[in-house]
């Protein structure tokens, strides 16, 4: 359902993208196809990657109609210079953004009572906020839950996004967190854009 709709917008695009400019079709694919991959976009996260790179293909598309390029062209250069996070990794940033509001705000309930901060004396450095992983299962549904996979990919980020403030709360505001945390990801999607060794994780994270 969802790709007959997107495929259905990117068609649309090709056939006016002669009339307009990259901005201008940059806006339109972002208003009709990227809000239809990102909505409820948390619910996808650890998917099989079949479905993953059927969601992929979708992005890649579209980023082929905004620059106007042939259908199977290149297109790792078109979504960088988009700066458009591939769609891995924009259900990691929705997810681990959830979890930053959740930890610095009053969130709902029912997910408030999902996620626990680790007890100092558990972590590795009292500098970080660390998530209490529950014990998982051997069904690989319950193991894709927000309650399962999102400490394990919350205790993986940077310490930069995840140091303690004096208050102990997370030290950085909500657009420096956002900022940050957006230039991590894209590291993933695109490593070759980044020299900064700090800027790369040292080991695979959870959610590849």
């Amino acid at each position: 359902m969802i790709s007959q709709s997107c495929f259905y917008h990117i068609r649309d695009l090709r056939r006016i993208r002669p009339f307009l400019d990259s901005q201008t079709a940059a806006t339109i694919g972002t208003a009709l196809v990227q809000s239809k991959l990102d909505y409820c976009n948390s619910l996808f996260l650890n998917l099989p990657a079949c479905e993953i790179n059927r969601l992929q293909f979708i992005q890649n598309s579209l980023a082929r109609a905004v620059f106007n390029r042939p259908k199977f062209a290149h297109v790792t250069d078109a979504l960088k210079s988009l700066h458009w996070l591939k769609v891995r990794e924009r259900i990691v940033y929705k997810n681990v953004s959830l979890a930053y509001k959740l930890l610095s705000t009053t969130g709902p309930q029912y997910l408030s009572k999902l996620i626990a901060i680790q007890q100092p004396g558990k972590t590795r450095s009292t500098k970080l906020i660390s998530l209490d992983r529950p014990v998982t299962s051997r069904c690989k549904l319950s193991n894709r839950s927000f309650q399962c996979a999102v400490p394990q990919i919350w205790n993986s980020l940077p310490s930069s996004l995840r140091s303690r403030s004096a208050s102990n709360g997370l030290a950085l505001p909500p657009a420096q967190f956002h900022k940050q945390l957006k230039t991590y990801l894209f590291s993933l999607s695109f490593p070759d854009c980044f020299s900064n060794v700090e800027a790369r994780p040292s080991r695979k994270p959870p959610f590849h």
